[in-house]
């Protein structure tokens, strides 16, 4: 089974969501109200389903400076799934699974896209009867291809029984993605879930991120990954695993995907910040597996 985000509030089962994805959207705002053009990735959508206090941009955490790394490494991570449901989608792939959803506005942002996929969008309960009065307020609406599935991993609900239900085919290739959520499970808990999904449909895609070990990354990302480590420590919520890319790449092989490949952040950076003046640059710190059955 997967576990949902971990830091989430004191109430889990509040009609809410949790507080990193809330960070989340506000970084993507914040690279679209602060960031100069050309944008990596536009969203503010995740900003007006979140609908924070007047002053969200004096938060510690949005700090410009202090944040630009993350904040580049989130929109860096949206844009990279962006271009890969895109890239699936246009080779007949009609199912998509976002695991940890969170305030994910794919469907909102890309229905062109989305009308031509049956889109699944996996959180807690509470999260998910909160986006789904937000968007009606909002006047998205929930279109018949936008699936929302809520699943309680603290009631040990399976989310996969949970998926089939909401009409999810697992003889039909599938996207699946899941970003954020690596770092806060067992290492067990990870090799389930990579385990499940390695039985999807011939042709199906997984893209997740995973955090490094602190020694793997750059000089110049490594006190501010620590200084988030600690905040997430503090919170309740620590950080518990760290992959170097040939332990994810061996684990994928284990679990029984046939192919399977690290993306880094700087592979990242080169791809969509390249020609930036600003200075803007993924944090080096996340990567991505992707790997295919």
């Amino acid at each position: 089974m997967i576990a949902r985000r971990a830091n989430i509030a004191a109430d889990e089962h509040s009609e809410a969501p949790d507080s990193t994805a809330v960070r989340v959207a506000l970084w993507r705002a914040m690279h679209v109200l602060l960031d100069p053009p050309p944008h990596v990735h536009s969203d503010e959508i995740g900003l007006r389903l979140a609908a924070p206090d007047a002053d969200w941009r004096d938060r510690p955490d949005m700090d410009p400076g202090a944040t630009s790394g993350f904040r580049a490494a989130i929109v860096a991570r949206a844009r990279f799934i962006d271009d890969l449901v895109a890239e699936q989608a246009g080779h007949g792939i009609a199912q998509y699974v976002i695991l940890g959803a969170g305030l994910d506005t794919f469907a909102q942002r890309k229905p062109e896209i989305g009308a031509g996929l049956r889109v699944f969008e996996v959180d807690q309960p509470g999260t998910q009867a909160w986006k789904r009065q937000r968007l009606i307020e909002l006047g998205y609406g929930i279109p018949d291809w936008l699936r929302l599935v809520p699943v309680d991993f603290e009631a040990s609900e399976d989310w996969w029984e949970r998926l089939s239900a909401a009409g999810f085919d697992p003889g039909q290739p599938a996207i699946v993605v899941s970003t954020g959520v690596s770092m806060y499970l067992t290492k067990d808990a990870t090799a389930a879930t990579l385990r499940r999904i390695a039985e999807l449909a011939p042709g199906s895609t997984l893209a997740m991120t995973f955090l490094l070990p602190a020694e793997l990354v750059d000089d110049g990302d490594r006190s501010a990954l620590q200084v988030s480590e600690r905040g997430a420590r503090a919170s309740g919520t620590p950080f518990i695993s760290f992959y170097t890319p040939p332990e994810m790449l061996a684990l994928a092989s284990e679990v029984g995907f046939n192919d399977a490949r690290h993306v880094s952040g700087t592979v990242l950076a080169e791809r969509y910040f390249a020609d930036r003046t600003d200075g803007l640059r993924p944090s080096t710190g996340e990567s991505f597996l992707v790997a295919t059955t």
